[in-house]
């Protein structure tokens, strides 16, 4: 076989059915074979859209994505991409192509050492020099990028490997001497993770992203209801536990809710499970929950003190620790006086926002979420429309909630909707935007028309890029410097792509826009003209202890 034969033959191994990419001349071997490939090939408009929709898939589906693109240019637009999924733990293969093996270091036409820029932001990559490794190297890497700590992997094959034969050879197995991920966790320290519990009076639980990847949600749940602990999550943990659950907090951190924020502050117990202590998280380190003693499971070692001292580390799989840790557990705290302290905290410190007559972004998503009876995946883009998703929407499910929780990127949701919207057709998937970040990557519009990706588009349209103004008005003294951002008709503009386009600037004509929206089978972006200047509150400001916050009705 050719090395772009033994490429495709090795991903139908792997199970591959969708792939997002672009094509160029240094992939042209690769992209001729497959035009005769069985695979559902999306052609997207831009190499960021293609990374973002392969994570988008990943997230929504828990397989590894894929995304491929050509040398120099087209490898360097999947920067941002890839590194969106290095920080969020999500398994994702991007191969690219390379100039022939011996231009490689000579500045030839669209060369980049794609490798060597992708180091930092990848779990692991590869640069193929010998085609007989080929085969080999995509099974390791579809192995390293879903084991462990998952993450993305990139694979860059020059031309001259893509044009070569040798005899394909399909290792059924993988062994890499210097990766053994660890599975279960060690019997010691799980018992005293079990000691600690029963002798807790305020226990809390702190669910990260690595509940969702393990597929621990089950297990987690049932732990929270056999100590009666209250459980709180990261943005990336939202799904691992029902947000309609008697003991759910809601999400903690900067824009948490207080009454989470105000439970970790007084527990004497954390019990953190696949989540890394994130600065959006802890806020001021040494006032982050003082009088709590810290029980931290993580498949990642590096992860464990990194960031917030431990008692007791547990390093493995979530699911395998907490399952051993449910058989551990002898005596159940007695937890029930802190539960009404809890709930008391719940009345005190609740979300809330002042309604009236002009279109709210909290009421928005209140009512997709009562229309979607909060079944839909909702993807997000970043800023203030990312918060209100994570506080307003009811998310009890794992893998229905889709944002770029450690980077930040701007332009990711309405690709990863068209990603979950690929993995699981069959699913609702709203994009909730800003009108500042859906025009990153809006020319991924042609792509869900052309390929009939019938997501649906949320934009919170405030004319501002909404969170840095937030930030300008209460600490730069309202000087909003490059913060008013007008945008285009977006009615006009999804019609020109061949969607749909509903305006709203009427707070009735609201929830008949979602229903309408979610009644035509095509794209539909809806155009939701909001209040200007509303803000998202709770806010812990940068520095501040996490029970230090803002708030306030805008």
């Amino acid at each position: 076989m050719t090395g772009a034969q033994i490429l495709i033959e090795s991903l139908k191994r792997e199970g591959v059915a969708v792939i997002f990419g672009y094509p160029g001349g240094q992939v042209l071997p690769l992209f001729d074979k497959l035009y005769d490939a069985n695979f559902n090939f999306i052609l997207v408009r831009h190499e960021q859209g293609a990374a973002h929709a392969a994570d988008g898939y990943s997230r929504a589906t828990g397989k590894v994505g894929v995304c491929i693109a050509t040398s120099g240019p087209g490898a360097t637009n999947l920067v941002t991409g890839i590194a969106t999924a290095f920080m969020d733990s999500i398994p994702m293969v991007a191969i690219t192509g390379q100039v022939k093996t011996t231009l490689i270091g000579n500045d030839a036409f669209q060369e980049a050492d794609i490798t060597g820029i992708t180091r930092p932001i990848t779990k692991h990559n590869f640069l193929v020099k010998d085609i007989k490794d080929l085969a080999r190297i995509v099974k390791e890497a579809f192995y390293i990028a879903s084991t462990g700590r998952p993450g993305p992997v990139l694979i860059d094959v020059p031309l001259d490997i893509q044009q070569q034969e040798a005899e394909f050879i399909w290792p059924e197995t993988v062994e890499i001497r210097s990766y053994k991920p660890t599975l279960f966790g060690h019997p010691g320290q799980i018992k005293k993770a079990a000691k600690l519990i029963s002798q807790a009076k305020k226990p809390i639980i702190y669910a990260g992203g690595g509940i969702i990847s393990s597929g621990a949600t089950l297990f987690l749940r049932e732990l929270a209801e056999k100590i009666q602990a209250p459980v709180t999550w990261t943005l990336m943990g939202i799904g691992a536990f029902p947000a309609t659950h008697k003991l759910s907090l809601g999400m903690l951190g900067m824009h948490g809710t207080a009454f989470a924020n105000h439970a970790i502050t007084d527990a004497d117990l954390i019990i953190a499970v696949g989540a890394r202590f994130d600065d959006r998280v802890t806020g001021r380190l040494d006032a982050f929950a003082p009088k709590s003693k810290v029980i931290h499971i993580d498949i990642d070692p590096s992860s464990i003190s990194k960031n917030f001292r431990v008692d007791v580390p547990i390093v493995g799989d979530a699911k395998n620790i907490l399952g051993e840790l449910l058989e551990q557990i002898k005596k159940s705290p007695d937890t029930s006086s802190w539960i009404k302290e809890v709930e008391a905290l719940k009345k005190k410190h609740p979300l809330k926002y002042k309604d009236g007559e002009k279109i709210k972004p909290q009421y928005v998503i209140e009512q997709i979420d009562e229309v979607t009876k909060g079944e839909a995946i909702i993807t997000t883009e970043v800023g203030q429309n990312q918060m209100w998703a994570a506080q307003w929407y009811k998310y009890n499910h794992p893998r229905t909630f889709i944002s770029s929780g450690g980077l930040g990127t701007m332009g990711f949701g309405f690709p990863a909707a068209m990603g979950a919207k690929m993995g699981l057709p069959e699913r609702m998937v709203f994009d909730i935007a800003g009108d500042g970040s859906i025009q990153m990557n809006i020319q991924e519009l042609a792509t869900c028309v052309c390929n009939k990706i019938h997501v649906k588009i949320a934009i919170l349209n405030n004319g501002y890029l909404g969170m840095v103004r937030q930030w300008q008005e209460l600490f730069y003294k309202r000087r909003y410097s490059h913060t008013c951002i007008s945008g285009p008709d977006f009615v006009k503009l999804a019609e020109s792509f061949g969607a749909v386009g509903i305006r709203v600037t009427k707070k009735e004509d609201v929830r008949k826009a979602i229903e309408k929206a979610i009644s035509i089978d095509n794209t539909v972006l809806i155009d939701f003209h909001i209040e200007p200047e509303e803000n998202v509150y709770p806010m812990v400001p940068a520095g501040s202890a996490i029970n230090n916050m803002i708030s306030g009705l805008a």
